[in-house]
């Protein structure tokens, strides 16, 4: 899913303890010998998923990667945790996040993790959190934005981080509460470059939008896409469709099928575990002799349908929720309100691993768009009705 929102939203584990500190005197006269220092216990960190849940392959699971793999350094197998090892994080670092100076690495924190069935799960959520000791509670998604904002003002101890949307007053204005961090995302940017690479890799020159619930996050991933798109290919034509939620596979499946009958050969979803539907969907095309092709969202799903994934705009949620757990376990977090895009490396995509005719030539113009883009040359829309935006400025 999917800077600031001015939507309104709709307004345990037990740590180790810490190890005692034993030593013994040595035979030798006038001598000591210091006691090994006791290891710090570890901070728990909380996080409340939205309705998605765990196994989206997308939003989600990128805040659990962040926290669960990258900060705490576990893998969650079937109803537990077990040690992840470097060799498991390294593998879900695309090459910026490899370069990093420090590296990713886990820190010492225990995460607790509560999923959410329905809307009204997650105000109890936080307070669970809060009453089993989290010292960071972390709100994955912008319908979080009300139970976050209580929740923190009635636990000032605890610090909060609330992904997606700015904290919102009763006329929907962004204001701060001094033990919340905040961070969105510039979706359009990301969105932008997917959107060149279908324009370039479309044969047919029609290619499809899906996007989930039809909100101002998921219309700036549409504004981006079409203007990308249009940047690269004017003549194509951009099909788009919504599905209402974010959590109903069937109707992604159903809405990305009638794009490929009307002859969208390049799909990209923005809508979360519905956009497992429309992998599917277009998975079976291809199964069945179409030259078709779906776009990721959030993370890269390459691994989903491996001949049919031509990209995925990547949304650094997982890096969000790492930076807020390291910067706790460092004693540096702070509460402010964070806005991501290419510069920032909040956003990006994933690494086009499938072939095309023409494949090498339109990287390279992607890659120009980028540059243009983090330059400032091309201000990318966040609104389908301001296209003419993505332009070039004079």
């Amino acid at each position: 899913m999917f800077g600031l929102l001015l939507v309104a939203a709709c307004k345990k584990q037990e740590a180790a303890k810490p190890e005692a500190a034993t030593a013994e005197a040595p035979a030798a006269k006038n001598s000591e010998a210091a006691a090994p220092a006791p290891k710090e216990k570890p901070l728990k960190v909380g996080l409340v998923t939205d309705v998605g849940g765990r196994g989206d392959q997308s939003f989600n699971d990128s805040a659990l990667r962040g926290l669960e793999l990258w900060a705490a350094g576990k893998k969650m197998e079937g109803d537990g945790y077990q040690p992840a090892s470097a060799e498991d994080i390294k593998a879900t670092l695309q090459m910026d996040l490899l370069e990093r100076d420090p590296p990713i690495s886990p820190v010492n924190i225990t995460p607790i993790v509560l999923q959410s069935k329905v809307p009204q799960d997650y105000q109890p959520n936080l307070q669970m959190l809060a009453d089993e000791g989290a010292a960071l509670a972390i709100g994955v998604g912008f319908m979080l934005e009300n139970a976050v904002e209580e929740v923190a003002k009635q636990n000032p101890d605890i610090k909060f981080l609330l992904i997606d949307s700015p904290v919102l007053s009763g006329d929907n204005k962004p204001y701060a509460l001094p033990n919340v961090r905040t961070a969105v995302f510039r979706e359009e940017e990301g969105s932008f470059l997917v959107g060149a690479l279908a324009g370039l890799a479309t044969k047919s020159g029609k290619v499809g939008y899906v996007g989930g619930m039809e909100i101002a996050l998921v219309k700036r991933g549409e504004a981006g896409f079409r203007a990308g798109v249009a940047a690269t290919n004017p003549k194509a034509t951009v099909l788009v469709n919504y599905t209402g939620s974010f959590d109903n596979v069937a109707m992604g499946k159903q809405v990305a099928q009638d794009l490929v009958a009307k002859g969208s050969d390049v799909i990209y979803h923005v809508a979360g575990s519905d956009g497992l539907g429309v992998i599917q969907a277009v998975k079976e095309a291809r199964n069945s002799g179409k030259q078709v092709f779906v776009i990721g969202v959030d993370s890269d799903q390459s691994h989903l349908a491996p001949e049919a994934v031509l990209s995925s705009m990547i949304k650094r949620v997982d890096l969000t929720v790492y930076e807020a757990a390291r910067d706790l376990a460092q004693g540096n977090f702070k509460g402010e309100d964070l806005i991501l895009g290419l510069k920032e490396g909040g956003v990006a995509y994933a690494p086009v691993r499938v072939d095309f005719p023409g494949k090498e030539e339109a990287l390279q113009k992607v890659e120009e768009l980028r540059k243009k883009v983090i330059s400032g040359e091309i201000k990318v829309p966040t609104h389908p009705d301001q296209l003419v935006a993505a332009q070039p400025s004079p």
